[in-house]
């Protein structure tokens, strides 16, 4: 039996969406994070040595990993319907996005937050504003040539990248103002059956951060 085990206001929200995608059976266990420091809470920290979300376990088995999770399921459950064939024109793109997402933009968006650079102004540290601007740039190009990060069909690639756009900002981070491809793309991503499941059982009561 699959068991995502999902944090409140986590990159795991991203698991459960992929679930709700691929109308998979499933068991969620949310756990809510601690009042005194916002963090995870010990039960969640012992699911895996790393003691971050998101989690999941099959059985006896344990996996991390955002990246690593989406494949595991797509492959394992989803019949690898959510990932272009290497054929596909969309392949190398999907690629990127999927990739990019955690690597180089969560890393940007984290550096800013380090560096107490939220809200509207990243330019105090210039080489993180300026990797901020091309973010912003590149995603508004890509959405405005095609529907999805992942091309003309939804692919893991927006799995990823959909959790940094919305609930991320939680957490602080520059709004969307500017951005009318990025906000078109969440809008389209929020009418989306899938998601609002997915939103409605990982933050019951919290409206999707889309705007």
């Amino acid at each position: 039996m699959l068991v995502v085990h999902h944090l409140g206001l986590s990159q795991s929200e991203r698991i459960v969406w992929l679930c709700e995608e691929l109308e998979l059976e499933y068991e969620l266990k949310r756990y809510d994070r601690r009042a005194d420091n916002r963090l995870a809470p010990d039960k969640y920290k012992s699911l895996h040595p790393m003691g971050v979300a998101p989690v999941i376990t099959v059985d006896d088995f344990v996996l991390g990993e955002s990246g690593a999770i989406c494949e595991f399921i797509n492959s394992r459950f989803g019949s690898g319907r959510l990932a272009p064939a290497p054929s596909d024109p969309d392949y190398p793109e999907h690629l990127f996005w999927f990739h990019w997402s955690n690597a180089t933009y969560m890393a940007t968006k984290m550096m800013g937050m380090v560096l107490g650079l939220g809200g509207s102004d990243p330019g105090r540290v210039p080489f993180v504003a300026a990797r901020a601007d091309r973010s912003s740039e590149m995603m508004e190009q890509r959405l405005g040539t095609v529907p999805f990060f992942g091309g003309q069909h939804l692919t893991l690639a927006d799995i990823m990248m959909v959790y940094t756009l919305t609930t991320s900002r939680a957490f602080g981070g520059a709004p969307l103002t500017g951005m009318p491809n990025v906000q078109a793309y969440l809008r389209r991503i929020a009418e989306r059956a899938a998601y609002q499941r997915a939103m409605a059982k990982a933050e019951p009561g919290m409206t999707p951060m889309i705007d």
